[in-house]
């Protein structure tokens, strides 16, 4: 009897696989808004939501070595600005910053850990900011390469998220 070489069983994308990616983000005027290049693979913990659900649903059932480009509407990435998170508030609010310049993202306090706002516009006494993500409203092209595919550890599963290289460090 001979024996034969064992098949590698190639490793698909499914919930609770980590997955370590190349990629290249680019808006609809074919700016890059963020890239892997230079830098760790992107490693996330698939199923858990941790990247947009319009990619997560495009990357489910990839294997290794597999390339693609993914465009996602604004709905399934960051979503649709939404006016309700644009307010106007007193100047004299926003304390401990130096210069407010339009475009300047600020760390707003809040519960929960607060969150990022963005100036849009300055008077002499008041600022409006926009609490919407900065890509809120953008349709986004993802230029993928899928680098490695493998089970999450017992850790990662309890934690949610994947340690080591590209991923969460504690």
């Amino acid at each position: 009897m001979r024996g034969y070489p064992l098949e590698k069983r190639v490793m698909q994308i499914t919930s609770g696989k980590v997955v370590s990616m190349d990629y290249t983000l680019t808006d609809d005027k074919k700016q890059t808004l963020d890239s892997s290049e230079g830098k760790e693979p992107l490693a996330y913990l698939h199923g858990q939501g941790q990247i947009i659900p319009g990619l997560e649903k495009a990357l489910e059932g990839k294997k290794v070595g597999d390339s693609m480009q993914v465009s996602v509407t604004a709905a399934e990435g960051y979503g649709e600005k939404d006016d309700k998170k644009i307010a106007t508030i007193p100047r004299k609010q926003i304390q401990g910053v130096g210069d407010l310049k339009v475009g300047m993202q600020l760390q707003a306090g809040g519960e929960g850990g607060g969150q990022v706002v963005t100036v849009i516009k300055l008077s002499d006494d008041e600022v409006t900011i926009d609490s919407n993500h900065p890509l809120a409203g953008v349709d986004l092209n993802f230029d993928v390469t899928i680098r490695e595919v493998r089970d999450a550890t017992t850790e990662e599963t309890s934690h949610g998220h994947v340690h080591g290289p590209g991923g969460h460090h504690h």
